[in-house]
């Protein structure tokens, strides 16, 4: 019979604590996704179709990983028009990167519910084990 001190040792199994709540937001991820497979940066147009948002809310976004550091924003002029562009901050690939591998632990937490045998996978060589 188990103690109930036990249960309370090993914390909430599926409570994910790394799924960070400024990333996991479905417009701010394919920002971060964007940004991270463009190191040295995208325009605000470029963000704006990428991720399919309107200027509004791309601006509301881009501020709100602005002030976690996650991004950094500069803005300047080409032949008198304002020009924004955004670059990944090196703290922002690290939590996106943590950020990964916690998602990740759902899917083998949930694949393993969905198949019992799952709990154990082969990717890439790599065994990843519960």
């Amino acid at each position: 019979m188990k103690k109930r001190d036990d249960k309370k040792r090993l914390g909430p199994r599926f409570a994910y604590d790394g799924l960070d709540r400024v990333i996991h937001e479905r417009a701010r991820l394919s920002l971060l996704t964007s940004l991270i497979t463009h190191p040295k940066g995208l325009s605000f147009g470029e963000l704006k179709q990428f991720c399919s948002l309107t200027d509004g809310n791309l601006n509301r976004h881009l501020q709100v990983l602005e002030e976690a550091k996650l991004a950094s924003i500069t803005k300047s002029t080409d032949q008198n028009r304002p020009q924004t562009s955004c670059r990944m901050t090196t703290l922002g690939r690290k939590r996106y990167i943590e950020y990964l591998a916690v998602l990740e632990q759902v899917l083998v937490d949930a694949s393993t519910a969905v198949d019992p045998d799952a709990g154990l996978q082969e990717r890439g060589g790599n065994q990843i084990v519960q």
